[in-house]
């Protein structure tokens, strides 16, 4: 069942990414397994699932000890300082920085073990106070305050759009974030490439706005 749900996804990221006029691989699918366990994991990877995507920390540190490091490891959830050194440790991508102190204390415990932690500056281009993420108003000064630590490294940027029956009520909010990612392009001159968008039920159209990483759970693991 989940290497058919593999399928049907890749399927569709693939027809997405014709049609939008991208090369399949511009979009790297990560796998959202906070529902799933040790051995739907198992399966998925199996499968052909390289990249894993985990909200909680405490979740990673349970699942890193069964699964260890033959995936790539997505943070996608919110992350508390409390929990920055098993984040560091276990996660390639942290898709979640939203605010300098986040940023600090991931450079911290990274410099300790001498790793360059790879961050996305998580923007919330829906204005919903029931979301995390930095205002757009707000990024430039969030990625000056971070160019100060040497043991982060900006990737790019990361938002969550609401949840909805139809995806092009959404569109916008995905938009906005390639487009905030061009201006600081032009007013910065440095590309953070990688954009975070879309989920199970609005993956496509996130595609089709400019997403490079798409994270979906519920569509590979029912």
């Amino acid at each position: 069942m989940i290497s058919d749900n593999l399928k049907s996804v890749t399927k569709r990221i693939a027809k997405c990414c014709e049609r939008s006029g991208r090369p399949e691989e511009a979009v790297k699918l990560v796998s959202v397994t906070k529902e799933a366990d040790i051995e739907e994991m198992r399966a998925a990877i199996l499968a052909g699932v390289t990249d894993i995507g985990e909200n909680r920390v405490q979740d990673a540190v349970f699942k890193h000890k069964a699964i260890g490091d033959s995936v790539i490891w997505h943070l996608i959830g919110h992350l508390q300082t409390n929990k920055a050194k098993d984040a560091v440790r276990i996660f390639s991508l942290i898709h979640s920085v939203d605010s300098i102190r986040i940023a600090e204390a991931i450079d911290k415990e990274a410099r300790k073990i001498g790793k360059v932690q790879e961050v996305l500056v998580q923007v919330n281009t829906s204005g919903e106070s029931t979301k995390f993420g930095v205002h757009p108003e707000d990024v430039d000064n969030i990625l000056r305050e971070c160019a100060l630590y040497g043991n982060i490294d900006i990737k790019g940027f990361m938002t969550i759009a609401p949840e909805t029956s139809n995806p092009e009520t959404v569109r916008p909010y995905f938009r906005a974030l390639n487009e905030l990612r061009g201006r600081i392009r032009t007013s910065r001159g440095v590309d953070y490439g990688a954009l975070s968008m879309g989920m199970t039920g609005d993956f496509e159209v996130a595609i089709e706005e400019g997403a490079t990483i798409i994270r979906i759970g519920r569509a590979i693991f029912v």
